[in-house]
């Protein structure tokens, strides 16, 4: 199915080839090669940054080590999915770039596409990469469809619970806090409630927000509850951790008075939860690392909190109970993250990946981060570059070792819509159960009948 619509999309699209000309083709004379590399990144545009560090690091040190190769940047600056279309009709067409830059959430599509293949069948030198020991298994699944990996990760994000300590210590709660249970979490809103704190608990739900109600709220607490929304080829229909997801809603903002309603159905609430939490309103808030780097910031967030690192705390997210999580974990969450793949018609195989094992090697990612911080996939490179930021190194050496990544399908966008969907009825007044029965409704029509769901 997802193959057929993507398929369908470029059809219609009538996007024109890149003149790439032939891939990895020989170079000027001798017996130099050229292979070439291309991300949606262009110089003084979209992505910058990384288009800099490609031509002005990258390539020269690559081609110093290695002189009988030439590199060549093809840059992009483009809508993301006007990248990805233009991708898939170079791809499917035999050419295109010999590395290339991917959403983590397109790889199942391309690799049922045949777009791409497992990295180790277009270069067996992938399967020793010595990269590999230095990346958590956990974020390895971000490559990994069907069991294989098709490409390297280039960095990755996590979840947590984000508490104003200010707030805590009024209510009586430690500056420490770190809840071993859902149950935890409810106690620690109602003492926040009862302190007169607005706002105890802020997880995003409902329509308006978006992928952040998936990604902030539904899918953490999925795999809190044991469960995942896509396993062994079957989607996840009105199973018991659904259920309890939304639960857990229900108690937040079912009449609890623990989280605001309204708050999940304004066009602008993520943005107003943002502002509240900054403003000392929110008392515990499910985030990514951006809400840290990116949201309150003391030098250039967008709700400035000039004493962030003294009042916010963070900690992991519990699973539902001890040992009650996916993979019979205490902590779960959620990530997500682009990858670096192999164009299968590369005609120089070795050399296209040895530049994309240089990309990901320590010198290079820590030139990469010289100027922006970032978690890399690298726990090696992370314990040097984040040693200044303790919640990056937080979420490096705590977080991503329990952490899961959406299923990389095409018809997710829709599913994730529907799961949206699914947690505004309750916060309306649906009970879980049936908002969940509705669901799957729902999930029958985009993923072709109940055969492909697990009840």
């Amino acid at each position: 199915m997802g193959t057929r619509r993507l398929v369908a999309a470029l059809a219609a699209s009538g996007l024109a080839l890149a003149a790439c000309g032939q891939s990895g083709g020989a170079g000027g004379g001798g017996d130099t090669i050229e292979i070439t590399i291309t991300q949606n990144a262009i110089a003084g545009g979209k992505n910058a940054n990384a288009a800099d560090h490609l031509t002005k690091w990258v390539i020269p040190e690559f081609e110093k080590k290695h002189p009988n190769v030439k590199v060549k940047f093809l840059p992009n600056g483009v809508d993301d999915e006007q990248y990805k279309t233009k991708l898939a009709l170079d791809l499917k067409s035999g050419k295109g770039a010999d590395v290339i830059d991917i959403d983590g959430i397109w790889a199942g599509e391309f690799a049922e596409a045949g777009y791409i293949k497992p990295l180790a069948e277009v270069a067996p030198a992938a399967e020793s990469w010595d990269g590999w020991a230095q990346i958590p298994e956990a974020v390895q699944g971000l490559t990994t469809f069907n069991g294989k990996k098709y490409a390297l990760p280039i960095g990755t994000d996590g979840r947590v619970l984000y508490f104003n300590k200010t707030l805590f210590e009024k209510a009586g709660l430690p500056a420490d806090w770190q809840p071993k249970s859902w149950q935890e979490v409810l106690d620690a809103g109602q003492k926040l409630k009862d302190s007169g704190v607005p706002v105890p608990i802020q997880i995003n739900a409902g329509t308006a927000m978006g992928e952040a109600t998936t990604m902030q709220g539904v899918l953490p607490l999925l795999a809190g509850a044991g469960g995942e929304v896509y396993k062994d080829g079957k989607w996840s229909g009105a199973t018991q951790p659904l259920k309890d997801a939304l639960g857990l809603y229900q108690k937040i903002y079912g009449g609890s008075g623990l989280g605001d309603p309204k708050l999940q159905q304004e066009a602008k609430g993520r943005d107003k939860s943002f502002a509240q939490f900054a403003e000392g309103k929110i008392g515990i808030l499910m985030e990514g690392d951006y809400f840290w780097r990116g949201v309150v910031n003391p030098t250039d967030g967008v709700a400035k909190m000039a004493d962030r690192d003294t009042v916010v705390g963070y900690a992991k997210i519990p699973a539902i109970e001890p040992g009650k999580g996916i993979r019979g974990q205490d902590f779960v969450s959620m990530s997500g993250g682009a990858l670096r793949a192999l164009n299968p018609n590369t005609k120089h195989p070795k050399e296209a990946f040895e530049l994309l094992a240089f990309t990901l090697s320590p010198e290079a990612l820590k030139q990469e981060t010289k100027n922006a911080v970032r978690i890399t996939p690298r726990t090696d490179v992370n314990k040097e570059i984040l040693a200044g930021d303790p919640l990056l190194s937080f979420i490096s050496e705590n977080v991503l070792p329990n952490t899961a990544y959406r299923p990389p399908l095409a018809v997710y966008p829709q599913v994730s819509v529907a799961l949206q969907e699914a947690s505004a009825a309750v916060i309306n007044g649906t009970p879980p159960d049936q908002a969940a029965a509705e669901y799957v409704k729902k999930l029958e029509g985009l993923v072709g009948g109940a055969g492909n769901i697990a009840s």
